[in-house]
C-alpha cells in the first residue's frame, strides 16, 4: 500500500472513531420545539433615561436570568440576540401566562411610603392587593437596593408561607419602617407600598412590635400574609429581580407541548431511516460493489454528522432534523459524481485498470463537488445570518451535513472503494460500463438544443403561471411574516371543523381561521392574549370534546415585518451570492444564466404555494434557500462540463458543446435527483404536517430545478454567449515531461 492510501485509511479510521466517542459520551441539546417547553423573546426598548443599547440589554438579561432562576426553572437559557433583543427558553414550562408576566414585568421596582387612602379622582393614585386606591409618597428605596428574596415557610410559626428580604444597606429600610411605625395600628399609613410596573404587588403592615423612629434594622426583613407556596414563591422572583434598566415588549412566544415534540422526533427518525434505505438500495443497485461501499459511508455520514452537532453544542430543532435528513440525500450527489466519472474514465482507457479509473474519478470529480458545496454552503450561512428561531438551527445542522458528506464521499468512500476495487471484476465493480441512459443517449445522441427557444417559452409560461397564482390567490403569509398568534390544539377524536369553528367565534373570536389536520385543529388569530387562548380552550374543550394544547405561537407585528423583510432580503442575497460565485469560478454569462434558472425555480415553488393555499413561513424560507443551493449543484456541474468540453473542441459550435455537457450529466443529474426524492417522499409521509409542506416545497423545487439545468440554463448560456466578446476558453497547456535518457548516465 502506497504512502497516500494509508494515511487516508489511518485519516478515515480517526473520524469514524472520533465520531463514535463523541456520538456516544455526549448527548444532543434538543430544542424546545423537540422537548416542550415555552421560548420568549423580548426587545429592549428606549426609556426616558436610558437608551436600550448592548449595554442596556446585557444588564436587563441579568435580571431577566436572575427571575428565571428564581423560578425554578430545570436549565433555562438566556441569551442576547443582536443589540436589542433577548431570548429566553424555558423548557417544561408550558403555561406562558406565569412565564411572561413574571420575568418580563418591566417597570421599576420600588419602596413607597402610603400617604393613605386616594381622595376624589387622584390620578398618581395605585390600587393595592385588595383594589383600594392608596396615595403613595415619593420613592424611599429602589430595587437596587435589594440583595435577595427568598419564599419560605417555617412550621414552628405556623403553617403559612412568607417571604424573607435582604437589603445591601440597612439604614434605607430601618427609616422607611420607622417613620411607618408612627401611625397606629390598621391604619393606611402604618403601611408600606412595594411597587412594580406602576403596580402594588405587596403593601405589608409595619409589625405593631416596630417603635416609632426605631423601625427595623439588620438588613432583612420579612414579608408575612395569607399567601400560597405559589404567591410566595412570585413575589419573592419579582422582588429579587430588582428593576430592569429599559423597559421589555413581548414580540414572540412559541409553545410546544412535549408530545408533539416525541411525535416530531419519532417522525423525523422514521422518515430518515425509510430515505436511507431506499437511498442505500437505489445507489446499490445502479453502482453495484461501488454503490454498496457509498452506503456504508452514508451511515458513516450520519455517524459524523450527528457527532458534529453535539461537539458544537447546537441545538437541534424541528427544521433541524429535516435539514440531518435532507443531507442524507444531498451527501449522495458526490458519490455519485465520483461514480459517473470513473465509468467515464474507465471507458476511455480501460487498460489502465478499475483502481485507476476510479483514482481519476475522485480527481475530476472535484472541482464540480467543491463548487457545488460552497453554494449550499453559502445558503446555510445565510439562513443562519438571516433566520430566527428553529430555522437558524436548521442552517446550522445542513451546514455540518455538508461538511460531512465531504468526508464520507471524498475520504471513507474513496478508503473503502481502494481496498476492494482491484480484487473483482469490471462488471461486479459498477464503473465498469457508463451504463444504460448513457448508453442509450450517446446511441441516439438527441440534440436538445434544437428546441431551446421551446424550452425558454415553456419557462416563461411557467412564469406566468405563478404569477397568476399570486395575482389572483395572493401568498398565505404565516404569522412569522405577519404577526399574530397560532394555537393548535390535540383532539381525542375527529372534530367536525364547522363545530370548531362556531366554538372559536363564540368565545369571542369571530375572525379567526379554524384549520382541521389529521388529529389536530389550529387557529390562527391575531394579538390575543395567553387568557384569551385558555378561554378559547376552554370553548372548544365545551363544544368538540377534550382537547390539549400542543403548540402556541405568538408574533408581534413589528417582529413580522421584520422578519418578512429579512426573507427577501435573504432570497435577493442568495440569488446575488450565486452569481458572484458563479461569475468568479466561470464566466458571467453561466453565472447569469444559472441565476435566470434559480430565479424560475424559485418563481414556481412560490407560484405552486399560493395556488395550494399553503402557509408562507420560516420553514418555507429553509426550504426555498436549499432549493437554491440544491438547484446551484446542477447547474455546476452542467457548467464545469462545458468548461471542460469547450476548450477541446473549439472547432465545434457552442450550442453543440452545450448540448453534449448535458448528455453526459444527465446519469448524475437523475441519480442524485432521486436519491434526494425518496428522502423527501419519506419526510412527506412520515414526517407530519410540521414537515410536509417542506417536503413538498423541496420535492417542487428539486424536480424543477433539475429541469431547469438542461432547459433553462443551458439555452440561457447559449443565448448570452452570442452577446459577449470575451473568447472561448484557451485549453490547458500539457505539462512537459521529463526527457527520456539513453544509458545509465555514468561518466567515464
Amino acid at each position: 500500500m502506497s504512502r497516500a492510501p494509508m494515511w487516508r485509511a489511518v485519516a478515515a479510521l480517526a473520524v469514524i472513531a472520533t465520531s463514535l466517542l463523541l456520538a456516544l459520551t455526549m448527548a444532543p441539546r434538543l430544542g424546545l420545539d423537540l422537548r416542550g417547553g415555552t421560548q420568549l423573546v423580548f426587545e429592549t426598548k428606549d426609556s426616558p433615561t436610558v437608551k436600550a443599547d448592548a449595554d442596556a440589554t446585557d444588564r436587563a438579561l441579568d435580571v431577566l436570568r436572575r427571575r428565571a432562576d428564581a423560578l425554578g426553572v430545570v436549565d433555562p437559557t438566556l441569551v442576547r440576540s443582536g443589540e436589542r433583543r433577548i431570548i429566553v427558553e424555558l423548557p417544561g414550562v408550558l403555561d406562558p401566562r406565569e412565564a411572561s408576566a413574571v420575568i418580563g414585568k418591566t417597570a421599576q421596582l420600588n419602596f413607597h411610603p402610603v400617604l393613605g387612602p386616594a381622595e376624589g379622582e387622584d390620578r398618581d393614585a395605585v390600587a393595592d392587593e385588595s383594589g383600594q386606591k392608596l396615595k403613595l409618597g415619593p420613592v424611599a428605596l429602589s430595587g437596587a437596593g435589594v440583595t435577595d428574596a427568598a419564599a419560605r415557610s417555617d412550621p414552628q410559626a405556623g403553617p403559612g408561607w412568607f417571604v424573607t428580604i435582604d437589603f445591601k444597606e440597612p439604614g434605607p429600610w430601618r427609616e422607611l419602617t420607622g417613620k411607618a411605625a408612627c401611625a397606629p395600628p390598621g391604619d393606611h399609613k402604618r403601611r408600606v407600598a412595594i411597587v412594580l410596573d406602576k403596580e402594588i404587588i405587596s403593601s405589608p403592615q409595619v409589625d405593631e412590635s416596630i417603635a416609632c423612629e426605631v423601625g427595623i434594622s439588620g438588613g432583612t426583613t420579612q414579608i408575612t400574609g395569607s399567601f400560597t407556596p405559589q404567591e410566595a414563591q412570585n413575589l419573592a422572583v419579582l422582588i429579587k429581580g430588582g428593576s430592569l434598566p429599559v423597559p421589555l415588549e413581548l414580540v414572540e412566544q412559541r409553545t410546544v407541548g412535549p408530545t408533539l415534540g416525541a411525535d416530531a422526533i419519532a417522525a423525523s427518525a422514521k422518515a430518515g431511516l425509510v430515505g436511507v434505505i431506499l437511498t442505500a438500495v437505489f445507489i446499490g443497485v445502479v453502482y453495484r460493489l461501488v454503490g454498496v461501499l457509498a452506503a456504508v459511508a452514508l451511515a458513516c455520514y450520519g455517524l459524523i454528522s450527528y457527532a458534529g452537532l453535539v461537539a458544537m453544542g447546537a441545538t437541534l430543532t424541528l427544521p433541524g432534523l429535516a435539514g440531518f435528513v435532507l443531507a442524507i440525500g444531498m451527501a449522495v450527489d458526490a458519490n455519485v459524481l465520483v461514480f459517473e466519472r470513473a465509468r467515464e474514465e474507465y471507458g476511455a482507457a480501460p487498460r489502465r485498470g478499475l483502481k485507476a479509473a476510479l483514482d481519476r474519478g475522485f480527481k475530476n470529480a472535484w472541482s464540480a463537488i467543491a463548487d457545488s458545496n460552497i453554494t449550499t454552503l453559502l445558503a446555510a450561512g445565510l439562513l443562519f445570518w438571516l433566520a430566527s428561531g428553529p430555522v437558524k438551527g436548521f442552517g446550522v445542522t445542513l451546514a455540518i451535513g455538508v461538511l460531512a458528506s465531504l468526508v464520507s464521499a471524498m475520504l471513507i468512500t474513496r478508503v473503502l472503494t481502494a481496498a476492494l476495487i482491484a480484487r473483482i471484476g469490471p462488471r461486479a465493480s459498477g464503473i465498469g460500463s457508463i451504463g444504460r441512459v448513457r448508453t442509450w443517449l450517446t446511441r441516439r445522441d438527441p440534440d436538445l438544443m434544437r428546441g431551446r427557444r421551446l424550452w425558454l417559452a415553456v419557462a416563461a409560461g411557467l412564469l406566468v403561471l405563478a404569477g397568476a397564482g399570486l395575482v389572483t390567490r395572493g401568498l398565505n403569509y404565516g404569522v412569522e411574516f405577519t404577526g399574530g398568534r397560532i394555537v393548535e390544539f390535540g383532539t381525542s377524536k375527529p372534530v367536525d371543523v364547522a363545530a370548531a369553528r362556531q366554538a372559536v367565534a363564540d368565545a369571542g373570536f369571530p375572525s379567526a381561521v379554524v384549520q382541521q389536520s389529521d388529529d389536530a385543529i389550529s387557529v390562527r388569530t391575531g394579538q390575543i392574549s395567553a387568557d384569551d387562548v385558555v378561554r378559547m380552550e376552554e370553548a372548544l374543550d365545551r363544544s368538540v370534546g377534550e382537547v390539549a394544547k400542543q403548540r402556541d405561537e405568538l408574533i408581534g407585528p413589528s417582529l413580522g415585518e421584520e422578519l418578512r423583510r429579512n426573507a427577501l432580503i435573504a432570497l435577493a442575497v442568495a440569488l446575488a451570492a450565486q452569481l458572484a460565485y458563479l461569475a468568479f469560478r466561470f464566466r458571467w454569462t453561466f453565472g447569469a444564466a444559472a441565476v435566470a434558472a434559480l430565479f424560475v425555480d424559485a418563481a414556481v415553488v412560490v407560484g405552486a404555494f399560493a395556488w395550494m393555499g399553503k402557509p408562507i413561513d420560516g420553514v418555507f424560507l429553509a426550504a426555498m434557500l436549499t432549493i437554491i443551493g440544491y438547484s446551484v449543484n446542477d447547474k455546476v456541474v452542467l457548467f464545469d462540463r462545458v468548461r471542460e468540453l469547450w476548450p477541446v473542441r473549439r472547432g465545434e459550435p457552442f450550442v453543440r458543446v452545450v448540448n453534449t455537457a448535458i448528455l453526459q450529466t444527465v446519469p448524475r443529474t437523475v441519480n442524485t435527483g432521486l436519491g434526494a426524492l425518496f428522502i423527501l417522499a419519506a419526510l412527506a409521509v412520515f414526517g407530519g404536517d410540521s414537515l410536509r409542506d417542506f417536503a413538498v416545497a423541496l420535492l417542487i423545487g428539486i424536480i424543477v430545478g433539475t429541469l431547469s439545468s438542461s432547459f433553462v440554463a443551458g439555452p440561457a448560456a447559449i443565448a448570452l454567449e452570442k452577446r459577449t466578446t470575451q473568447p472561448p476558453p484557451v485549453p490547458a497547456a500539457p505539462r512537459a515531461r521529463p526527457a527520456r535518457r539513453d544509458g545509465s548516465g555514468a561518466v567515464v
